[in-house]
């Protein structure tokens, strides 16, 4: 059954849920190349909500009532590193592992995407690992294609 999703920005008073649910699914970013101490990974996590706050950016909380379901990190601020062009970036998104499947990642893309569209910015651009087959899905039918990709070696 699909949540009844909506979506706002986020308050003060969210920082704590985006806190705590990004540090529990961390682990989603980990490619089995470089597998991580999940602790390190967490505080990785935290690194990465200290630097988002610190530029222009957006946290969209989607909620099913009052019951918080996901969210999104957006940049606005971190243009594309090949042509400098304007872009918004996704730095993480993360639904709640009862959440999903359920129309919340998409709905938090869509809002993205509307506000992009509202600041006349070209692209909305993210990062995956290659192994995360179900946010890969997720991020194909919502129309993202690969631009271009990171290839590792392990020595």
């Amino acid at each position: 059954m699909n949540a009844t999703v909506a979506i706002r920005r986020a308050t003060t008073s969210d920082r704590a849920y985006v806190r705590e649910l990004g540090r529990r699914v961390s682990g989603t970013s980990v490619s089995s190349m470089r597998p991580g101490d999940p602790e390190l990974v967490a505080e990785a996590y935290d690194r990465l909500v200290d630097y988002v706050l610190t530029r222009d950016h957006a946290i969209l909380i989607a909620t099913d009532g009052d019951a918080p379901l996901g969210f999104v990190l957006v940049v606005f601020d971190l243009p594309e590193e090949v042509t400098l062009e304007e872009q918004a970036f996704v730095a993480y998104m993360a639904v709640d592992e009862g959440s999903r499947r359920r129309g919340v990642g998409g709905a938090l893309l869509d809002a993205v995407e509307a506000i992009a569209r509202d600041r006349g910015i070209p692209h909305v651009s993210l990062m995956v690992t290659e192994e995360n087959e179900a946010a890969r899905a997720l991020y194909a039918g919502a129309g993202f294609a690969t631009e271009r990709r990171l290839l590792t070696k392990a020595l």
